[in-house]
């Protein structure tokens, strides 16, 4: 439905108004009516479209019928569809009309200018801004949904910042204005116009800190963009250029979707109506488009893997040299993070997760930085963050448990559960047992990951272990059939039928068993815990278990000896790594949470 404005007519001098292109004008024109007026003509010139509405019908004009009877609720709607090229080019008159009928008993006149006003986005999900029917001022999900989204800009494009570039109210490259979102304001019609009314774009007050909003002007230098709009700025004064009908200005998110943060910004622009002075200024068109931010996506074990990190620590050279073979297999590279770096820490994959955040226009990672806080502390910053590689912390005020490291952080491939489907998969964090007490993940981490909706949370019972992490007892790893994944779990139960077995058929006492599931994936290459179990005919009979297992999967089996560097210190190779890996080809805006 068109906005309508309704509009005060007198007889007593003309009367001046603007109509935005899309919306309708209501006639006050029994407000206007001499006493004596009992009926009235409407008439307009060519560019206007008018209606009478009369007995709760709309007759549009010219029409057979001259006259109508000023009756309770008598309405005159207008509307046009052609931009003005002067100052009230336009106009229409209501003659009134007494019981005599004959000569009129007063007249209102009404000039109009028609302008276009309007508030644009990437609502289509194209990657390019365009004018659109979509209702810019909702937000929906699905493969048929519409409404703009902004990313946000957590990464460090320029090297010698020593911040995150939402962090500042400057832009300092170009590239940094490649992470925003575009928001184009369309003013078309008179300029002359504007020196009566003002154009303003603003943000609602609960929405100003977590958006940030630059315009260059006419200009493409860098040093012209202006931060005008977010944190304590929630109004800027637009002035139409002369010579341009567009105004582009360029959105970045502050804040990802939170416990108290749904993702949702709004944006308006507003044309005020200046009156005479001494008059507060009238709102007479408002425009909306709304965003919503792009949440942090993690990526499974079973997505392609385009980078693999170790920590190079005192006496762990064979382990690293291992993963840097395995990483060469997969045509992966390989990042070791050096001992000044770690500060003899060893646990990666407890310190960050890898995900991303993707928008139409820009998809780039994003690294989580776990409350955990140890040696390897500040290496995603020093050494992961930096142009086009985000990051995103949350921090635990409760103090930070064993479950708050990241090697509790799992998620799944795409699954359906119970007909419902999750195309991004499903994030799995250890837990402590329901009403029992215990360990959990830091609420503000667990609150986080819940906020982003679209890889809804399951928490499992992990408690029961001394270190309590899902990595310890379930992996992914690809297979070519089925649902494209294979689920690993530890099972003791099974470990020990094999174990008891082999005794029985007299191969020696049963000996260590490992957590061979908290294994390193890189595409069909597995690099998995060697478990030193028993040897029949020259081979582990636990590494030929797993072999016969997953080797008819299409996967390479490699076993890592990490005994004296890991597991004596309760972690595997899992542990010991991490891996940032190719986003989803899904798109996100696409799924309905």
């Amino acid at each position: 439905m068109a906005q309508q404005r309704r509009v005060q007519l007198s007889t007593q001098r003309p009367t001046s108004t603007v109509c935005v292109l899309g919306t309708e004008l209501s006639l006050d024109v029994c407000g206007s009516a001499p006493k004596d007026a009992v009926t009235f003509n409407v008439q307009g010139t060519p560019g206007v479209k008018i209606y009478v509405v009369h007995d709760t019908q709309s007759v549009k004009l010219p029409s057979s019928v001259s006259r109508w009877p000023l009756a309770a609720g008598a309405e005159v709607l207008l509307a046009m569809d052609t931009i003005s090229k002067d100052v009230g080019d336009e106009k229409v008159r209501i003659s009134y009309y007494g019981e005599a009928g004959g000569v009129p008993v007063g007249r209102a006149m009404l000039y109009l200018t028609c302008v276009e006003i309007s508030l644009d986005a990437d609502t289509t999900r194209s990657g390019a801004v365009s004018k659109t029917l979509l209702d810019k001022a909702t937000w929906t999900w699905g493969p048929d949904g519409h409404g703009a989204i902004l990313l946000v800009n957590c990464d460090r494009d320029d090297p010698k910042a020593e911040m995150l570039d939402n962090h500042d109210t400057a832009i300092r490259s170009y590239d940094d204005l490649k992470d925003m979102s575009q928001m184009v304001l369309r003013t078309r019609g008179p300029r002359t116009i504007f020196t009566g009314h003002r154009l303003v774009l603003h943000v609602d007050f609960g929405d100003a800190d977590k958006v940030g909003v630059f315009y260059g002007g006419n200009s493409v230098a860098l040093e012209e963009y202006k931060h005008v709009l977010g944190g304590s700025k929630l109004v800027y004064a637009v002035k139409p250029s002369r010579h341009q009908e567009e105004s582009i200005f360029y959105v970045e998110g502050l804040a990802f979707p939170d416990l108290d943060f749904s993702g949702l910004v709004s944006f308006h622009v507003t044309l005020l109506e200046s009156p005479e002075k001494g008059l507060l200024e009238t709102p007479i068109f408002t425009d909306t488009v709304v965003f919503r931010v792009a949440p942090w996506i993690m990526t499974p074990n079973t997505a392609a893997p385009l980078e693999v990190f170790v920590c190079s620590v005192d006496n762990n050279e064979d382990f690293v040299a291992a993963v840097g073979a395995l990483a060469e297999k997969a045509k992966c590279p390989l990042t070791v993070c050096p001992l000044p770096e770690n500060r003899q820490d060893r646990w990666i994959q407890d310190e960050v997760e890898f995900g991303y955040v993707q928008a139409p226009h820009k998809t780039f990672p994003v690294v989580f930085d776990s409350p955990r806080d140890r040696g390897l502390k500040d290496f995603p910053v020093k050494r992961i963050l930096g142009p086009d590689f985000g990051y995103v912390a949350r921090q635990a005020p409760e103090g930070a448990s064993s479950l708050d490291s990241f090697g509790n952080l799992e998620v799944s491939p795409p699954v359906t559960v119970q007909g419902k489907e999750y195309p991004l998969g499903r994030i799995l964090i250890g837990s402590s047992f329901p009403r029992f007490g215990g360990r959990r993940m830091a609420k503000a981490v667990r609150d986080f990951l819940v906020a982003q909706r679209v890889q809804a949370p399951v928490e499992l019972f992990s408690d029961w272990l001394r270190v309590g992490h899902v990595d310890e007892f379930l992996s992914f790893v690809p297979a070519p059939d089925r649902k494209g994944f294979r689920l690993l779990l530890a099972s003791p139960s099974a470990c020990y039928q094999l174990l008891k077995e082999k005794q029985e058929e007299g191969f020696g006492e049963a000996v260590m068993f490992k957590g061979r599931v908290n294994m390193l994936v890189l595409g069909k290459h597995l690099g998995i815990p060697k478990p030193f179990g028993p040897e029949v005919g020259g081979q582990c009979c636990l590494e030929q278990r797993v072999r016969e297992l997953l080797e008819p999967l299409g996967l390479t089996c490699t076993f890592i000896d990490d005994y004296f560097s890991y597991h004596l210190l309760s972690g595997e190779v899992h542990c010991g790594t991490n891996a940032r890996r190719k986003p989803f080809a899904f798109k996100w805006w696409h799924m309905v949470p």
